[in-house]
């Protein structure tokens, strides 16, 4: 078998290995009133304990809910971090902990994950750089926002996300230090121009935490049409010469053989003098 024939099976194995666990774990659900507190929320809730984060789900009206699945003990104590992380911002709505849903349940709402998202899941080591999240109430101040925060640091726009109630949040990714000084130029430009909600930097997220932020959809481009070579390279190509103007030969007109005119000695006019006749005078005696 090919290494990544091998490699893709081996993938798709764990991935059902972990569905099969998920299946018959327990449903842990934080939800608040902002989408950069859920994902502080989700955050804590991974770190506190070995549990699943299954993703986040928008009811509208501004509230979000994070939803986790895992043992027992461990949905128990992610659920407490998730509440005490709610309550530390002030946008906790509620929470809940089932032990053993029953299967209709997986079968209706959204608290089991797909097989293709739970590829590369479980290697939740933490990245070295963070997070930022910059809530505003309106699109204009989040679009301003977004525009001082990439002008004053060197941090990469992930997404926006939108839940309701005129909440719009912008998502940052970069260094620690980077992500801390946009956003609080950000703040400074949501307050300008609109109001600010709620914001969020969380240093050296999971994963499993990144990989269940919301992205931004690319346009597909097209592939570049591969060049035809000559298939005989040896072969110098003639260089390109301006076209020369068609060279028109003048047909040469036939002389005609006429006869040279002969030139005639000009003669002086005759003038006739015509002889006076005699007068007929009278004689003198």
């Amino acid at each position: 078998m090919p290494a990544e024939s091998f490699a893709l099976a081996t993938s798709t194995d764990k991935a059902r290995s972990l569905l099969n666990r998920v299946k018959d774990s327990a449903l842990g659900i934080v939800s608040t009133e902002s989408f950069p507190a859920i994902i502080g929320v989700a955050d804590a809730m991974m770190k506190s304990s070995n549990v699943y984060l299954v993703g986040y789900e928008k009811t509208g009206g501004g509230q979000c809910s994070a939803i986790v699945r895992g043992g027992v003990a461990d949905v128990r104590m992610a659920v407490h971090a998730g509440v005490e992380t709610g309550k530390q911002f002030g946008q906790l709505v509620s929470s809940s902990l089932i032990p053993r849903p029953m299967a209709d349940m997986e079968k209706v709402l959204p608290i089991l994950p797909r097989i293709s998202e739970l590829e590369g899941v479980g290697e939740t080591h933490m990245s070295s750089g963070a997070i930022g999240l910059l809530e505003t109430r309106g699109f204009p101040a989040m679009v301003g926002a977004a525009d001082a925060m990439t002008k004053s640091a060197e941090v990469e726009l992930i997404s926006h996300e939108t839940i309701g109630e005129g909440l719009c949040t912008i998502l940052i990714r970069g260094s620690l230090s980077n992500v801390a000084i946009a956003v609080e130029a950000g703040m400074h430009e949501a307050e300008r121009i609109g109001e600010l909600s709620a914001v969020m930097v969380i240093p050296r997220p999971l994963n499993d935490l990144e990989r269940s932020l919301p992205k931004v959809k690319q346009a597909k481009t097209e592939k570049p049409q591969k060049v035809q070579l000559p298939l005989k390279l040896d072969k110098r190509q003639k260089e390109l010469m301006p076209a020369e103007a068609p060279v028109v030969e003048v047909q040469k007109q036939k002389q005609l053989d006429l006869p040279e005119p002969e030139l005639l000695q000009a003669q002086p006019p005759t003038i006739e003098v015509q002889s006076q006749k005699p007068l007929d005078l009278p004689e003198f005696e």
